[in-house]
């Protein structure tokens, strides 16, 4: 049946889908519109299963805070283009606002619940599959109760979101801190806060790193004394190469290469135990003092090189980080 310019909008103003679409369903379904929606939403589902081992790095990922209750999710999709669009950049907005009004504490939750328009999520994210042709999930969902959150989109652009909370009203003082932590990713409030199993990793790592660098200088330094260019030898692709522009002789190759076997064994058999252990504990602090958000340089302050834990008490001496939450979708 030919249906009416006047139906195909009203179905389109309330599924959000194309034109050609709803017309397409709308006719399909002999005008009922019930039907059709179930159309729209079988076409969301099929497209949904057919892509789903599809990649979703982009998307929207948008903050909110209302009656004491804070939380950022992002949508995510395939493309930027449909992460730009402005009823995909709604839909986002329509789940968030339901999630926050609800309080809700997990993605299971925010999927059965009901917008405005009466679908539930689940359901409009689908039908939002549908429409574009694209993959689409929730990721991302991170909240915060309580007094005292300030909540921050990075430059607008809806693809990292933080969310910061204070002991005390402290809005212009926990905008900053949520900016702080948009820029520089901490890991954990503050030492205390770091599970001993990311510290113990990091330990291994530096005791690794530590030792390699220990056994490529001891390495190094009897190349040079053999009187070779180490920087000539470094690898077995540089030496091929090097002998072919004549920078090196064939020999020199093969001595280079045997003083390396050589020398890294003897090293690594005999490298000193506190040393190394003395350097891996200085990286470890190193690392926990860039990452842990009271221990960072604070990037927003009037130049002066202290750290977040002093700048908040120059803003008042009782002043404290509570909890802070952050989501990209930037590779980083």
């Amino acid at each position: 049946m030919a249906v009416s310019m006047a139906d195909i909008k009203k179905l389109r103003a309330m599924t959000g889908a194309g034109l050609a679409d709803v017309k397409k369903a709308l006719t399909e379904a002999d005008g009922d519109f019930d039907k059709a929606k179930d159309i729209l939403r079988e076409r969301g589902l099929a497209i949904a299963a057919k892509r789903s081992d599809r990649e979703t790095s982009n998307g929207c990922v948008l903050v909110k805070v209302a009656d004491n209750f804070g939380a950022i999710i992002a949508l995510k999709c395939e493309t930027d283009f449909v992460a730009n669009g402005k009823d995909f950049i709604a839909l986002t907005q329509d789940i968030l606002d339901a999630a926050v009004a609800n309080k809700c504490k997990t993605l299971e939750e925010i999927k059965e619940l009901t917008l405005t328009d009466g679908q539930k999520v689940q359901e409009a994210v689908t039908q939002r599959s549908g429409i574009t042709g694209e993959k689409m999930e929730l990721d991302g969902y991170n909240w915060l109760e309580g007094d005292n959150i300030e909540v921050y989109d990075h430059m607008g652009k809806h693809t990292l979101a933080t969310m910061v909370q204070t002991n005390k009203n402290a809005a212009e003082a926990g905008h900053k801190i949520a900016m702080q932590v948009a820029a520089m990713k901490p890991v954990a409030l503050d030492e205390e806060s770091v599970p001993q199993s990311i510290i113990d990793e990091e330990y291994n790592v530096a005791v690794q790193k530590t030792k390699e660098e220990q056994v490529e200088k001891a390495v190094v330094a009897a190349i040079k004394k053999a009187g070779i260019n180490p920087n000539l030898v470094d690898s077995d692709d540089h030496i091929e190469s090097n002998i072919n522009k004549g920078w090196l002789t064939r020999e020199e190759a093969d001595k280079a290469k045997e003083i390396r076997e050589k020398t890294a064994a003897e090293k690594a058999a005999n490298l000193p135990a506190q040393m190394i252990e003395n350097i891996a504990k200085g990286r470890v602090a190193k690392f926990l003092k860039e990452n842990c958000l009271v221990d960072q340089e604070f990037q927003f302050g009037d130049g002066d090189k202290i750290n977040v834990a002093t700048w908040l008490k120059q803003q008042d001496s009782e002043l404290k980080i509570v909890a802070f939450k952050r989501f990209t979708l930037v590779a980083e």
